[in-house]
């Protein structure tokens, strides 16, 4: 029997107009200049196993590389928050115990009071979830409290089926396998120590994320999203 190779992917649907008005909404805020009082900002977030070692792993020496015992203790989980502003290079790893949409409000509403609390505005591009929105931050704080964040906030979603349009991701994936894949972190102050780690290292090594695709080129290479014109 011939074994068949599978290849898995995000694949856009077909003659799609939401997904396709998104689209063009996501890239046409891409396009946007920098404009330090009304900063485009990505988020994104993943749960993680939290796993402790149940015997004290042995370092590595001169002719051995570092042991690990096989066996190993689940310790819970803990959710990953990811914030970027790819036009000027900066990026924050978080973590909590949960993520839920007022531990989402309460992290976005950090940013707003503190980095970026003289900014007019900020864009936030997220994924097209029913826990994305204004409402969350009403479940999280008072009303006076949660009417601040609410009014500097302008959404801009990724369509359904089109996460990979959110730099965000592409920084979650990028931590995921410089800091924490193959590695096993049991304690969420400990995970919270090594991502924040990871995305100091980046913000002091690299530059602003070029983001190369435009409305003509999705226009060009994803024609079929495009719904067929009828007259």
């Amino acid at each position: 029997m011939n074994s068949r190779k599978i290849q898995y992917r995000v694949i856009p649907p077909k003659n799609n107009a939401e997904f396709a008005a998104d689209m063009e909404n996501v890239l046409e805020t891409y396009e946007k200049p920098y404009n330090p009082d009304h900063p485009v900002i990505c988020m994104d977030e993943q749960p993680v196993q939290l796993i402790r070692e149940r015997r004290q792993p042995q370092p590595a020496t001169k002719n051995h590389p570092r042991r690990v015992d096989y066996e190993y203790e689940r310790n819970g989980t803990a959710g990953i928050f990811m914030f970027t502003e790819p036009l000027s290079g900066w990026r924050e790893a978080v973590a909590r115990s949960r993520r839920t949409e007022t531990d989402r409000a309460v992290e976005v509403a950090c940013l707003l009071e503190g980095r970026y609390s003289d900014c007019e505005k900020i864009t936030l591009v997220c994924d097209n979830l029913n826990t994305h929105t204004t409402g969350a931050f009403y479940e999280a704080f008072e009303p006076d409290r949660a009417r601040a964040p609410v009014r500097r906030i302008e959404f801009c979603h990724t369509p359904k089926h089109g996460s990979w349009l959110n730099i965000a991701e592409n920084e979650l994936s990028v931590m995921t396998r410089q800091c924490i894949s193959g590695r096993r972190i049991g304690d969420i102050e400990i995970l919270k120590e090594e991502i924040g780690a990871w995305a100091a290292d980046v913000n002091d090594s690299q530059r602003g994320v070029e983001w190369h695709m435009k409305i003509t080129d999705a226009r060009c290479k994803l024609k079929s999203v495009y719904p067929k014109i009828k007259f």
